[in-house]
C-alpha cells in the first residue's frame, strides 16, 4: 500500500502549474468557423490550444499524439485497460462585461480570472498534473491513464466524434467539467431552432434584433434597431421600462430610429435560471408595439412564450423525473432582420421519460398559431446515467470524503459533459459545494485553493483507479 499526503505533494507543484495553466489560458481558443480550414477544422485558436497543451506534455516525458488537429491525449503507463480524462481546451465566446482582459490571466484574492478558468482549462491541467504526480513518483499502474483534450467541447463535440473514430475508446474514466461529489447522471439535450419571415407591420418596424453567442449561453446583451412615428416618447418609455427590472440598457434616437441596448446577465445554457436573458427582456418591451407581420410574431413567440421560461411550462415541455430531476430550457440566439427574416436557438436539457421528437411535436403544437416554423437543429444526445454501485462511482466517492471529510453522494445535472461519451464515465470536479459558479459569464475565475483542493483529489482517485 501506497502512504502519500497528496495534499502536502500537490502543494509542491503549485508554482509549476500555475505558469503551465496560465500558457493556455493566455490562448484565445474560441472556436472560429470564418477561419476553419481542413487543417484547423474550428479554427486556429482550439488547435494553438490544443499543442501547447501537448508540448506540456512532450517536455514532461509523456507519449503525445495530435488526432488531426480535431483532439489530441497524452499518455503515461501499460496494461489492458484505458482510464480516460476527458477536458477540453475550447471556451465558449468572451463576450462584454469583464473588468480584465479575458485572455491575460489574472489572480486577485487568489483566485484565477480569464475565459476558460473554470471551463475547462484549469480543472483539465489539474487532472494532467495529478497524471504527473503520479509518473514523478514511480507510482506502479496496471492500467494506461489517457488525458484526452478536446477542442470543441462547446459546440458540436466533433472533436471527440473524430477521436473515437480513430482511437480506442477508454474502458472507463472521467471528465473534470463539473462539480464534486460526482455527475454520474446528465440529461439528455436538444435544440430546437424558430424560423420567421422578415415583414413588418404599417405603424412600427422592425429592423433589427440581435442577442445571444451560443445556444448554451443566456444572453447578456440585446440590441435592436426599432423605426417609430414618435421615437423620443419610445425611447423614454424604454427608460421607464427598465427602472422596474432586473436589467440595465440605453437608448439613441436618429431621425425615427430608436437603438436599443439592453444588459442581463450571462449564464451556462443548463442553468438559465442563474442569468437575466437580455433579448427575452427587450422583447417583451417592444412587444407592447404594433409592429405587425413576422416581426410581430418574433416578438410575441420572444415575449409570451419565452420569457422567463427555464422549466419549458409555457410551451408545454416541462417534464420531471425522480432521478433526474426537470427539464430546462435557454433560448440563447435570437436574430431579426427586416425583408430577410430571422431565428431564435433553443436548447433544453430533459430527463428521461420524454425525448427529442416530443420536445419538438410539443413546440410545434405550443407554436401553432404563430406565424413560425419549427424544426430541429438536428442535434442531440440522450440522457446518461452510470450506477451509483459501479466501483468507478464508488471510488471516486470515496477519494472524494476521505479528502474533503464531507457528505458524498451521487447528483444528476443538465450540462452536458464529455463523461457521457464512455459506458462507464462520469463527471468529477472540479467545482466543490461551496465554489461560485462563473462557468460562461464575464469576469469567469477559478479559485487557486480550489484547483489545488481538486489536483489532489484527481491525483488520488486515478492512482487508486489503475493501481
Amino acid at each position: 500500500m501506497v502512504d502519500v499526503n497528496w495534499k502536502e505533494v500537490v502543494e509542491e507543484y503549485k508554482d509549476d502549474f500555475i505558469e503551465d495553466l496560465f500558457t493556455l489560458l493566455k490562448i484565445d481558443s474560441t472556436r472560429d468557423d470564418e477561419a476553419a480550414t481542413e487543417e484547423y477544422p474550428v479554427g486556429p485558436g482550439p488547435v494553438e490550444a490544443l499543442d501547447a497543451f501537448l508540448e506540456i506534455g512532450q517536455r514532461d516525458g509523456f507519449t503525445t499524439k495530435n488526432f488531426d488537429n480535431w483532439a489530441g491525449h497524452i499518455e503515461y503507463g501499460e496494461g489492458d485497460e484505458i482510464l480516460g480524462v476527458l477536458g477540453h481546451v475550447d471556451v465558449v465566446p468572451a463576450g462584454t462585461g469583464w473588468d480584465t482582459d479575458p485572455f491575460d490571466p489574472v489572480i486577485k484574492d487568489n483566485k484565477i480570472y480569464a475565459r476558460g478558468a473554470s471551463d475547462d482549462k484549469g480543472p483539465t491541467m489539474a487532472a494532467y498534473y495529478a497524471m504527473k504526480i503520479i509518473k514523478d513518483l514511480d507510482l506502479p499502474v496496471s492500467k494506461k491513464i489517457r488525458v484526452i483534450i478536446g477542442t470543441d467541447e462547446e459546440s458540436g463535440w466533433g472533436c471527440m466524434d473524430h477521436y473515437l473514430n480513430v482511437a480506442e475508446t477508454p474502458d472507463f474514466g472521467f471528465s473534470p467539467d463539473a462539480y464534486f461529489p460526482i455527475i454520474n447522471g446528465e440529461k439528455g439535450n436538444t435544440s430546437v431552432r424558430l424560423q420567421f419571415d422578415g415583414k413588418n407591420g404599417d405603424q412600427a418596424k422592425l429592423v433589427s434584433f440581435q442577442a445571444g453567442l451560443r445556444e448554451n449561453m443566456v444572453p447578456q446583451d440585446a440590441v435592436a434597431i426599432v423605426e417609430v412615428e414618435n421615437p423620443e416618447e419610445v425611447m423614454e418609455e424604454f427608460y421607464a421600462y427598465l427602472e422596474n427590472e432586473s436589467v440595465s440598457g440605453d437608448a439613441g434616437v436618429e431621425g425615427n430610429e430608436v437603438t436599443f441596448t439592453l444588459v442581463g446577465k450571462a449564464a451556462h445554457g443548463s442553468t438559465p435560471e442563474h442569468g437575466v436573458n437580455a433579448a427575452t427582456h427587450l422583447a417583451r418591451f417592444l412587444n407592447a408595439y404594433n409592429f405587425g407581420g413576422d416581426a410581430n410574431s418574433f416578438l410575441n413567440v420572444s415575449a409570451n412564450y419565452l420569457h422567463e421560461n427555464h422549466d419549458g411550462k409555457k410551451l408545454s415541455i416541462d417534464h420531471e423525473d425522480d432521478l433526474m430531476g426537470h427539464l430546462s430550457s435557454n433560448f440563447g440566439i435570437f436574430n431579426f432582420k427586416a425583408n430577410e427574416g430571422g431565428a431564435i436557438y433553443a436548447n433544453m436539457r430533459y430527463p428521461q421519460g420524454t425525448d427529442a421528437e416530443n420536445i419538438l411535436n410539443q413546440f410545434k403544437h405550443a407554436l401553432k398559431d404563430e406565424a413560425v416554423k419549427v424544426e430541429s437543429t438536428g442535434s442531440g444526445k440522450e440522457p446518461h446515467y452510470v450506477p451509483a454501485n459501479d466501483p468507478l462511482v464508488e471510488t471516486l466517492l470515496d477519494v472524494y470524503e476521505r479528502q474533503t471529510g464531507l457528505e458524498a453522494h451521487e447528483m444528476v445535472i443538465g450540462g452536458g459533459t464529455y463523461g457521457r461519451l464512455l459506458d462507464r464515465g462520469v463527471a468529477y470536479g472540479a467545482m466543490f459545494p461551496d465554489s461560485q459558479d462563473t462557468m460562461h459569464q464575464a469576469n469567469e475565475f477559478m479559485a487557486v485553493d480550489d484547483l489545488m483542493r481538486a489536483m489532489s483529489i484527481y491525483t488520488e482517485s486515478i492512482y487508486e483507479l489503475v493501481k
